[in-house]
């Protein structure tokens, strides 16, 4: 018995194995408007730059913002139909699912997503493509539904496209705006959901009579993005 329990020990220990193996990786870091979701700027804020703008050094710290106004009070509302813009580069469709905003103070804002850059996505009427995706503190679109569907891009940000199967004719630029330092559109070429690799962000906001504190508001806005590219 002692024998077999010692020979069944001495196997196991031959048989334990160890290795070692490696594999090389690499990732680029780029500007957020040329990354494989990119954002672009289009409205101006109140300042005259663009909405959507680097905040910080562009070099070493590139933080996109968007500046929407200085000066509000209660009982006012303004909204910027294009207050940035969403760009899928990567070769296989983009579904925007919902979007959530998260702040230390209300937010008084109203987000859609939209295909019309100068219409009112406030009404189906006024642009049809309209989703309201984020109303106050409220998600409006459901998390497990697809609002807008970004079709596949090209890999190439110097340009979107409003119908993916015409590139040739249907590629509009997103030049480089110095001020902003940000890729920008201010092209009236709509987008449709699956058929355009971009979609119009708009955003509206309301303050109300009564407000729960003055000073500035400041937050983050989190689009929750998906894709069935490993599929």
């Amino acid at each position: 018995m002692i024998l077999a329990i010692m020979f069944l020990l001495l196997n196991m220990a031959v048989a334990t194995q160890y290795a070692v193996t490696k594999i090389g990786y690499v990732y680029t870091i780029v500007h957020p408007s040329d990354a494989s979701i990119r954002y672009i700027g289009s409205d101006n804020s109140s300042d005259g730059i663009r909405v959507l703008r680097v905040s910080g050094s562009n070099v070493t710290n590139i933080q996109l913002v968007l500046r929407l106004g200085d000066i509000y009070s209660s009982n006012m509302k303004k909204t910027f139909t294009a207050a940035f813009g969403l760009v899928n580069e990567e070769t296989y469709p983009i579904n925007i699912t919902y979007i959530n905003v998260s702040s230390s103070n209300y937010t008084y804002m109203k987000i859609w997503l939209h295909g019309n850059r100068t219409a009112n996505a406030n009404s189906t009427l006024t642009d049809p493509s309209s989703v309201f995706m984020w109303d106050n503190n409220t998600i409006v679109n459901a998390t497990n539904t697809t609002a807008w569907t970004l079709a596949s891009g090209d890999a190439n940000s110097s340009g979107m496209c409003y119908n993916v199967s015409d590139r040739t004719n249907c590629t509009i630029p997103t030049p480089w705006d110095e001020t902003a330092h940000v890729r920008y559109s201010i092209n009236n070429s709509n987008a449709s959901s699956g058929v355009s690799d971009f979609v119009w962000v708009q955003i509206t906001v309301d303050i109300p009579e009564s407000v729960e504190s003055i000073g500035a508001h400041t937050g983050t806005i989190w689009i929750h993005l998906e894709s069935d590219a490993g599929a």
